[in-house]
C-alpha cells in the first residue's frame, strides 16, 4: 500500500472505522520501539544551534505533534535526536573490539 495514495473508503467502511473501539484495533504490525521511553524533551537546545530548513512531514504526523501543544517542533526535533542517538550507539557497538 502507497501511504502517499492510501485507498478509498467507502461510506459504510468509513463508518465502520469511526465506530471502532481503541482497544479492538489491531498493532501488531507496529515497529516496536525497543523499550525507548518518550517523554516531554528536556531542556532547550539554544537558538543559535538551530538551522532553518525545509522538511517534508506526512499530514498525519504533523497532526499528531501539533495535537501535543506548544513546543511540538521540539519535540519532533527530540524524536531525530533520540534516533540519532540509537543509530550512533549502534555503530559503536558494532565496531570490532581491538585485541
Amino acid at each position: 500500500m502507497d501511504p502517499n495514495r492510501p485507498p478509498k473508503l467507502t461510506k459504510k467502511e468509513r463508518t465502520c472505522l469511526a465506530g471502532l473501539a481503541d482497544e479492538d484495533i489491531d498493532l501488531t504490525d507496529i515497529p516496536a520501539t525497543y523499550g525507548v521511553a518518550w517523554s516531554r524533551p528536556g531542556l532547550l537546545i539554544p537558538e543559535a544551534n538551530k538551522r532553518q530548513i525545509t522538511l517534508r512531514i506526512n499530514a498525519d504526523v504533523l497532526a499528531f505533534f501539533r495535537s501535543t501543544g506548544s513546543r511540538y517542533q521540539t519535540r519532533m526535533n527530540q524524536v531525530r535526536r533520540s534516533y540519532m542517538a540509537a543509530q550512533r550507539q549502534a555503530t559503536v557497538s558494532q565496531r570490532p573490539r581491538g585485541r
